[in-house]
């Protein structure tokens, strides 16, 4: 009763993340200035929350490394997304950033955990979904520097994933806690980059609608997306958490063509049609 409405909340609250992010990068505001502002809110909103509920800042000195990668791997993955952005629609963007389990798949292959055929058919057919989708029409171009962008975000997300997997020192790290310390890595790095910049912290930020944006961003792809995943995968397992993930493309592919008037070609629908299809085959067929 809890679990699939929230895994469903999930996704749908991550495929936000165009919503509120372009009409604050077609002000003029920068990439550093928005995703400052976006970690700096969700820390203050998780720290409040972690206060409230009564649980311990404190980590261990190798904790404390292990968070700063992840921290620093998190920063990329946004980085590289918001910057792919400038270059492709935020729909297709934001779909490639689901390939991230196809990824992770990849990389437990050095890891010597071999994958089985079902693992391997869904990664020729998500890497054939990738070809078709990036590939433009008469209508639109694809910019190869945004697909780039966009697969380095889901790449280094994907290593994001298998340090916390894989990882027995931060085992014990609750949730909430791995994200707040994570996020605060990231709103360092911006905030030290914008004081190193020319450009005026709040350039292209004006009026109540993009402080509502910023906070939309804080609130709804970060907090909530992130609370409602560990609900969900608490309630009903991370395999069918995972397979809601669907939603996030979904709601990105909705969210430009309708909020944001993207154009939607027929090859970036079938070539996500076989992504979709083919990751959610992967998560399902096996329990690994």
């Amino acid at each position: 009763m809890i679990g699939y409405p929230a895994g469903i909340i999930t996704g749908i609250t991550y495929g936000l993340n165009p919503l509120f992010g372009i009409p604050l990068m077609n002000e003029g505001a920068s990439v550093e200035s928005i995703l400052f502002f976006r970690y700096a809110f969700a820390v203050l909103m998780l720290g409040a929350f972690l206060l409230v509920s009564g649980q311990k800042f404190r980590v261990t000195g190798k904790q404390a490394g292990i968070l700063l990668v992840l921290g620093l791997l998190y920063t990329a993955s946004s980085i590289f997304l918001f910057e792919a952005y400038n270059y492709i629609a935020s729909g297709l963007a934001t779909t490639l950033i689901f390939l991230y389990p196809v990824l992770v798949a990849i990389i437990m292959v050095f890891l010597r955990v071999i994958p089985s055929w079902q693992v391997w058919l869904a990664i020729v057919a998500t890497f054939a979904g990738v070809v078709i989708m990036t590939q433009g029409d008469a209508s639109q171009t694809v910019d190869p520097i945004g697909v780039l962008l966009s697969l380095g975000s889901a790449t280094v997300y994907a290593f994001f994933i298998v340090i916390i997997n894989r990882s027995k020192a931060i085992g014990a790290i609750s949730n909430s806690l791995l994200t707040f310390y994570t996020l605060s890595v990231g709103a360092v790095i911006f905030l030290a980059k914008i004081c190193t910049s020319t450009t005026p912290m709040t350039q292209g930020i004006e009026g109540c609608g993009a402080w509502m944006n910023l906070a939309g961003l804080a609130l709804l792809p970060t907090v909530v997306s992130t609370a409602t995943l560990a609900v969900s995968t608490r309630n009903i397992g991370a395999t069918k958490a995972s397979v809601l993930g669907v939603f996030e493309p979904i709601t990105a592919i909705l969210v430009g063509t309708v909020a944001l008037g993207e154009t939607l070609t027929t090859n970036t629908v079938i070539g996500i049609l076989i992504a979709i299809v083919a990751v959610t085959f992967m998560i399902v067929s096996t329990k690994r």
